[in-house]
């Protein structure tokens, strides 16, 4: 029996190697960190025992899957609205989905995917309060809004300027404001008020006001700089959109009395 050579034993190894890894899809190795809001009702809730929901964890979870990370292999941690720069600058998260609005000042710092969804700026009232119909009312009532948003930015400089806004860390915080009468409205994406609306011991008590005050573009941030990320990440929202999951994900999340717009158009990586 003629014993083969090293060397042809070698290369049978290699073959059967790359057959391997040509076959299924690559897995890439330990886990990844990504960053999402713990307390928006429909976009990114940790749920009691630990589990997590929303359109953003969804989303997240596809993306983290088109990179090679199964569900049991991703890390979720919280990030707020004045963190989330901070979180990839220090390498703390590979990337954030939570309610990322693309502006240019962020842009100075972070690095964007996206965009994967489009929202608007609304107010959320006590159902029995009818003294709120436009902005320009907020400039006689007290607002809450969360540390470091667009909303509350947007509504000092241009909505309401006079208005009395109270900045609270989160949304859940700024929800409880409103419903013990400390604040008349709390302001965000209609997404995320929607969701709040919505949620299981709320219904009855509050209502969008119905306003489209701005354009809210998510996006998913990452490191300023890594543009190999960014275009994996593009990559696997087109293919997210194109396979019909992103609809799905949206209509699961947000219900079905909840207009959203189509998905925008993905930007080219630059």
């Amino acid at each position: 029996m003629k014993v083969p050579q090293a060397g042809a034993v070698a290369a049978v190894i290699v073959i059967a190697l790359t057959t391997s890894a040509c076959g299924g899809e690559e897995k890439a190795q330990g886990t990844i960190s990504i960053g999402i809001k713990f307390d928006q009702p429909g976009i990114g809730l940790r749920e009691t025992g630990g589990t997590f929901s929303g359109f953003d964890v969804d989303v997240a979870t596809y993306v983290a899957g088109e990179l090679g990370y199964a569900p049991d292999r991703i890390e979720f941690k919280q990030v707020y609205s004045n963190d989330r720069e901070l979180l990839l600058q220090y390498n703390e998260v590979e990337f954030v989905a939570a309610s990322y609005s693309i502006n240019d000042k962020r842009k100075e710092k972070v690095d964007f995917a996206g965009p994967y969804f489009v929202a608007h700026q609304d107010l959320l009232v006590r159902a029995d309060d009818s003294s709120i119909a436009r902005a320009e009312d907020l400039n006689t009532k007290r607002l809450c809004s969360v540390t470091g948003s667009t909303s509350a930015e947007n509504v000092k400089k241009t909505l309401a300027p006079k208005a009395s806004v109270l900045e609270l860390p989160g949304y859940s915080e700024c929800l409880v404001a409103l419903q013990d009468k400390l604040v008349d409205a709390m302001t965000t994406d209609n997404s995320i008020l929607a969701g709040y609306a919505a949620r299981k011991g709320n219904e009855g008590k509050f209502r969008l006001v119905g306003l489209n005050l701005s354009d809210e573009r998510y996006g998913i941030g990452v490191e300023k700089g890594d543009k190999e990320l960014q275009g994996k990440i593009n990559a696997a929202l087109q293919k997210m959109v194109a396979d019909g999951a992103w609809e799905q994900a949206v209509k699961k999340n947000f219900g079905p009395g909840y207009a959203y717009e189509p998905a925008p158009k993905i930007a080219a990586t630059g």
